[in-house]
C-alpha cells in the first residue's frame, strides 16, 4: 500500500491587534514561539512557528495586527502583512468574539478576500461565553468573507485548537517539510531571549512605556562552568521611561530579569545569569538605523 504524500505549506494568521493570533500560533505549535501580551504592537515583525504533524508540517506565519502606519515602525509592521499575506497557502483570519466585529475586522477579510488562499475564520476567546453569545459571534463572523471553515477556539486555553490543526494539515498541497524535526520557530536564541525579555517587561509596564519599548541581546557567554551569562539591553524612548524601567532602587528591572530568567533558560538548556541593562534611545521608533539594528 502507497503511503499518503507528505504535505506542507506556509499558512498566515491574519486579523487585527489584540485577537489573540500569537497565543494561538504558540498554542497550535506546542511552545512558547510569539511573543503574547493584552499591550497593542506587541507582534513587531513577521516570525514563523513550525508545526510538526504526522505526514505534515505546518508553517505558521504570525504577523503583526492589520493598522493604520504612524511612524517608521507601523510602516514596517504592516508592510510586513502584506508581504507575508503573499504567496501563502492558506489564512487563518482571527477574530475576538468578545470584542464583536468591528471596522478593523472589515479592513481586514477585504485583504484577505483578496488573496487566493483558502480562509479558516477562527472566532477566538469563547472560553467563558455562554452558548448563545458564542453563536452570535459565530453568525456574525460569517459574514465577513468567503471561507472553507469557521472554528470557535480559545487559544487560551487550548479548546478547539486540534480541530484547526487537524484542518489545516487536510488543507495543505503535496510537498516537502521546511524545517527540520524538533526546529519549531525561524528565530535566531538571540531573537528568543530578546522577545522573552520584552515580553517579561510588558507584563510588568506601565501603559506609557509599551509602544516604546524593545530588547537587544548584547552577548551570550557560554565560556567554561555554568551559568551561562546573558546580557540583554532594554531600549525606551525618554528618560522618564527608563527611570519606570529601572524602578525604585533597580526593583522593577529585576522583576523583568526575574520574571524572564526561567524561559531563557528553557531557550538555553541550562542555568543562565540574565543581566538586563536599560538604555533611552530617543525617537527609535523613527529611525530606520535603530529599526534595522533590532530586526524590524
Amino acid at each position: 500500500m502507497t503511503e499518503p504524500a507528505f504535505r506542507s505549506g506556509l499558512v498566515a494568521l491574519a486579523g487585527r491587534p489584540n485577537v489573540g493570533k500569537s497565543t494561538l500560533v504558540n498554542a497550535l505549535v506546542g511552545d512558547h514561539v510569539a511573543t503574547v501580551s493584552d499591550k497593542p504592537q506587541t507582534t513587531r515583525r513577521r516570525l514563523l512557528g513550525i508545526v510538526h504533524g504526522d505526514g505534515h508540517q505546518i508553517v505558521l506565519v504570525d504577523l503583526p495586527g492589520f493598522q493604520r502606519p504612524r511612524d517608521r515602525l507601523t510602516e514596517r509592521m504592516q508592510r510586513g502583512v502584506e508581504e507575508g499575506l503573499t504567496d501563502v497557502d492558506a489564512v487563518l483570519f482571527v477574530v475576538d468574539a468578545r470584542a464583536g466585529i468591528g471596522p478593523g475586522d472589515r479592513r481586514v477579510a477585504a485583504r484577505v478576500a483578496a488573496t487566493a488562499a483558502p480562509c479558516l475564520i477562527v472566532v477566538n476567546k469563547v472560553d467563558g461565553m455562554d452558548a448563545g453569545a458564542i453563536a452570535a459571534a459565530i453568525e456574525e463572523a460569517a459574514g465577513l468573507c468567503p471561507f472553507v471553515a469557521l472554528h470557535p477556539v480559545s487559544a487560551r486555553t487550548g479548546d478547539g485548537v486540534d480541530a484547526i490543526r487537524d484542518e489545516l494539515a487536510a488543507l495543505l498541497p503535496e510537498g516537502p517539510a521546511y524545517f527540520p524535526a524538533g526546529v519549531v520557530s525561524d528565530q535566531t536564541e538571540e531573537g528568543r531571549i530578546a522577545e522573552v525579555v520584552r515580553e517579561a517587561a510588558l507584563a510588568e509596564v506601565r501603559e506609557e512605556v509599551p509602544h516604546a519599548l524593545a530588547a537587544q541581546v548584547e552577548e551570550i557567554e557560554r565560556g567554561g562552568r555554568p551559568p551561562a551569562v546573558v546580557r540583554v539591553r532594554l531600549i525606551c524612548e525618554t528618560e522618564s521611561q527608563k527611570g519606570i524601567l529601572i524602578g525604585r532602587r533597580g526593583a522593577m528591572v529585576k522583576r523583568i530579569g526575574s520574571a524572564a530568567r526561567p524561559r531563557v533558560e528553557q531557550i538555553l538548556g541550562g542555568p543562565v545569569y540574565l543581566e538586563l541593562s536599560v538604555k533611552a534611545r530617543p525617537h527609535w521608533r523613527r529611525d530606520a538605523t535603530a529599526l534595522d539594528d533590532l530586526g524590524v
